[in-house]
């Protein structure tokens, strides 16, 4: 008998049809003789509508309290565990449903973007113990004080991994509405090719760069913590992408995919001292602000003036300027801000480029060829992104991933 933690996405649980497959999927596993635990997201288009009700019931000119929005948005997933669990039951099988409070799984206080500090998952062995199926409510977890949090979007993958880590799970699989990681996203790319593995390096950085498949945190907690996990479909039988520690033979590959992100604004700060104390009076503000920067770019001074730039999600901007315009005073009457939204990432990922040479110069030339302005330029040991007008990132995509011979055969 294994333990199996397996992950269902709000597409895969979208309508009561496929909740019930879900639930036939489930049962058959565990009539295998597995034990399992299923973390299931809420339904699709459920969050986004609860978003739209706390819009309109405050109107437009206040802004939900982010304590509140936690509490509503946490219902999405206890609505889809309920079903889940009954239809399980209606079948013949037993299941019992788990709240993230429930299940132990415990969080630090940044409402709508909290982080999983501890996992006492004594509830959820007492019920497998007894021969259930547990489901798990993803995205959630409480506070030492009892407060409902929520993990960000994205916040079930982040459960299933680290629960599968708090129960020393043999087998973790993220079920979602693709067959697994592609080299770029379909949708853009027609000619993507499906990957059969992935390091958990190389998804970090695709999930950080705009590949929506795997949530960020949840890659950095499964690296953290070992737990190789899966990623396949739950519309059908195909093998999935497995997501593992890096072997030798994967710097063979020098690039792994291609990543691209929407809706990013950029924050120019600009006639800036440069001197000591400069960067932490801007950017200690906006982490008191919990807002997320990317990628931070400071042109060379040779006055003694230079200017700032950083990138972070759009949604994010208001914050940032809100954070912002009582430092401006501080740095200076000349100091002024700019935003700018309507840019997107690009970025090229893989383990093979610290050990070959001329990535970056063969992305470059690509982008020029096909038109595309690059403004900003980031790099990593295993990632070169550029930010590009939001206009062009279906380009941009196309062109470097054809560039770097990434489509199927």
């Amino acid at each position: 008998m294994s333990l199996i933690v397996q992950k269902y996405g709000g597409t895969s649980v979208g309508t009561a049809e496929r909740i019930r497959n879900v639930a036939e999927r489930i049962l058959d596993y565990h009539r295998q003789g597995h034990q399992v635990v299923a973390v299931v997201s809420a339904m699709a288009g459920v969050t986004n509508r609860l978003i739209e009700l706390a819009s309109d019931v405050t109107g437009p000119d206040h802004t939900p309290t982010e304590r509140e929005m936690d509490v509503l948005l946490a219902t999405g997933e206890q609505t889809t565990i309920a079903l889940t669990a009954m239809a399980i039951n209606a079948m013949g099988g037993k299941a019992v449903s788990l709240t993230g409070a429930q299940a132990g799984i415990e969080t630090d206080g940044v409402h709508t973007k909290a982080r999983i500090s501890n996992i006492t998952p004594s509830e959820v062995h007492r019920f497998l113990d007894e021969g259930n199926i547990v489901i798990l409510a993803g995205f959630q977890g409480r506070t030492p004080e009892g407060r409902i949090t929520t993990l960000g979007r994205g916040g079930s993958d982040l459960t299933a991994i680290a629960m599968a880590a708090a129960i020393d799970a043999d087998l973790c699989q993220i079920f979602t509405d693709v067959d697994g990681v592609y080299t770029c996203d379909p949708r853009v790319v027609p000619v993507a090719k499906k990957l059969d593995e992935i390091s958990y390096d190389e998804l970090l950085e695709m999930a950080s760069s705009g590949t929506k498949v795997m949530q960020s945190r949840s890659v950095e907690f499964a690296k953290k913590f070992g737990v190789r996990f899966e990623v396949r479909s739950s519309l059908n039988d195909n093998p999935g992408t497995l997501v593992r520690e890096e072997t030798m033979s994967m710097e063979s590959v020098v690039i792994r995919g291609v990543s691209l992100e929407r809706d990013q604004a950029k924050v120019t700060i600009t006639g800036v001292g440069d001197h000591p104390g400069t960067a932490s009076k801007i950017f200690g503000p906006v982490a008191g602000a919990n807002v997320i920067i990317d990628m931070i770019v400071q042109n060379v001074s040779k006055t003694g003036i230079t200017d700032i730039s950083f990138t972070l999600n759009k949604a994010d901007l208001a914050k940032a300027e809100t954070a912002l315009k009582p430092v401006l005073a501080e740095l200076g009457e000349s100091v002024t801000m700019e935003a700018e939204d309507g840019i997107a990432k690009l970025s090229v990922v893989g383990i093979g480029m610290r050990s070959h040479a001329g990535v970056a110069a063969q992305m470059f030339e690509t982008l020029s060829a096909a038109g595309v302005n690059i403004q900003m330029i980031s790099t990593s040991e295993i990632k070169i992104t550029v930010t590009v007008s939001e206009d062009q990132i279906e380009t941009a995509a196309q062109a470097v991933h054809d560039a770097f011979g990434l489509a199927k055969a």
